[in-house]
């Protein structure tokens, strides 16, 4: 009996092995460090989901001194966590061959956060003083000030600290949906007016997946079996069994703690940011023309990009539309 036992463990460690060295060694740069807005992909390299199509994914993250997107250039990482169609756009018009080949989010998860009682409107908050950082001001705000009729003259630099914003009711805020409205409920004590761009016009997606055009035509599989499993990496982080994905979040972020993951995923959910629009007939990750195309034109509208790019090719919906994972949705 012994004897069996053995050989048997040793025929299951052996195949076991084998399927190892038959993976395809792949490696996912994210756009930031490790944290709740990317845990369906390390879902899918927790509970062995990339595997079962045959890749064997690393994840590195990305920060403020890290530039993975350079990495994904230079042919040392396959794919990349972009950020909204903005870069995607850009991309383009600077001839770089990067495809966006899957949407993460639905929603842009960019907020302006406003004191209650004080601004409780959109238009309101027309009324404030708005702390918009750089980045934003050329991108979001200018859409904002063209669509909205915000003025430059009621901005100001962010410099990513609360506390002007705490001190004076009379400021508003960017922010991030699960970052900075829980920075300001535990340190502020109290519960800021959150205002979704996304709800209000700003029709990006964001959290891309982007990869060079060459792997597409050259590895389609590899593609389809990355993209297919982040899809039911995304709706097994959402709805199911997440502790193993979030125990490799908290290691890959010293300051990260559970407590914002909570708070982040209960966020993501209620505010449906990966599991709403499109994603809710035709599943997570979906990208359609109208949405990518209504995006581009009113950017150019705003000023933000040039007219003329080749929008269309800044994506491909080859590997996403099919409903995968949908039975996945609790009813």
């Amino acid at each position: 009996m012994l004897r069996t036992s053995l050989i048997a463990l040793s025929a299951a460690l052996a195949a076991s092995a084998a399927q190892a060295q038959d993976l395809t060694p792949v490696v996912f740069g994210t756009n930031w460090l490790a944290q709740a807005e990317h845990g369906g992909f390390y879902q899918s390299v927790a509970d062995g989901t990339y595997a079962e199509c045959g890749l064997d994914v690393e994840i590195i993250s990305g920060g403020p001194q890290v530039n993975n997107r350079a990495l994904l250039l230079a042919d040392r990482i396959q794919f990349h966590m972009g950020g909204d169609m903005l870069q995607a756009f850009n991309a383009v018009a600077e001839d770089i061959p990067v495809v966006a080949v899957m949407a993460t989010f639905q929603k842009h998860p960019q907020v302006i956060l406003a004191h209650p009682g004080v601004a409780d409107t959109w238009e309101e908050l027309k009324d404030l003083t708005l702390l918009i950082g750089d980045n934003g001001f050329t991108s979001y705000y200018q859409w904002m000030i063209a669509a909205h009729g915000f003025t430059v003259e009621q901005r100001q630099p962010y410099t990513f600290n609360p506390a002007p914003f705490l001190a004076d009711d009379q400021l508003g805020m960017q922010g991030y949906l699960s970052s900075e409205p829980y920075l300001v409920e535990t340190t502020g004590g109290f519960v800021p007016n959150v205002f979704l761009i996304a709800d209000n016009g700003f029709g990006s997606y964001a959290t891309t997946v982007e990869t060079m055009a060459s792997t597409i035509e050259e590895r389609p599989e590899v593609v389809e079996c990355f993209v297919n499993g982040s899809i039911l990496g995304w709706y097994n982080y959402l709805y199911g069994d997440n502790a193993a994905a979030n125990a490799m979040i908290l290691e890959a972020n010293p300051d990260m703690t559970q407590d914002k993951i909570d708070y982040a995923i209960g966020k993501m959910i209620e505010w449906g940011i990966v599991d709403s629009g499109d994603a809710l007939t035709m599943g997570i990750g979906a990208m359609t023309d109208e949405v990518i195309g209504g995006f581009y034109a009113d950017m150019v509208a705003a000023g933000v990009i040039e007219d003329g790019i080749d929008w269309q090719a800044s994506y491909t919906t080859q590997f996403v539309n099919q409903g995968l994972g949908m039975d996945l949705r609790p009813q």
